[in-house]
């Protein structure tokens, strides 16, 4: 991991030829761009509005999120860092007014980029969120909860030992 990206943090994507995509939007879009069978990327006039929305996400509400989850760590009023957050989840509430999904009635890269830190922040007070007026985004967090993707990347493996000799390599490149 280090070789690949001297930041130390997941995901890195090591291509054949050698580039390297540490970004997980950019992998998202490096993959999708090669095939996306469910039309994530839904059409070209969505997508710069998909765009936007993530890089919302990436700047003020992870900010808010962590200063939310790890209060200790940055001097943060968590509730003033919940508050911050709030106006993010309260946009996805209102686009979600408008269809099952933040952009459609399907999933679209925006769910799948966002989804995680959604649950990240709820996940710290489900009491507190279970309260607040967002019956559309919990109706869209709990569907994503259960969508076979989400089941599939989340299955619980043991914890590797270092007397474990398997290694999992997985092809770049279709079967």
């Amino acid at each position: 991991l280090l070789q690949a990206s001297a930041k130390g943090t997941v995901p890195v994507l090591q291509l054949p030829d050698g580039q390297i995509i540490a970004e997980s939007l950019d992998i998202m879009r490096w993959a999708l761009d090669r095939s996306d069978v469910d039309g994530w990327l839904l059409d070209a006039e969505t997508l710069p509005a998909m765009l936007a929305l993530i890089e919302s996400n990436d700047t003020s509400f992870k900010a808010a999120l962590v200063r939310y989850k790890y209060p200790e760590r940055y001097d943060s009023d968590p509730a003033d860092s919940r508050r911050d957050g709030e106006v993010f989840l309260a946009e996805l509430e209102q686009r979600l007014t408008q269809s099952q999904f933040l952009f459609a009635d399907r999933i679209s890269l925006a769910d799948i980029a966002l989804f995680p830190f959604v649950r990240q922040f709820v996940h710290i007070d489900q009491e507190w969120f279970a309260t607040r007026p967002y019956p559309k985004l919990r109706q869209w967090l709990a569907g994503l909860l259960v969508h076979e993707y989400f089941l599939a990347v989340m299955r619980h493996y043991q914890p590797w030992q270092p007397d474990d000799a398997t290694v999992f390599l997985l092809p770049l490149t279709p079967a």
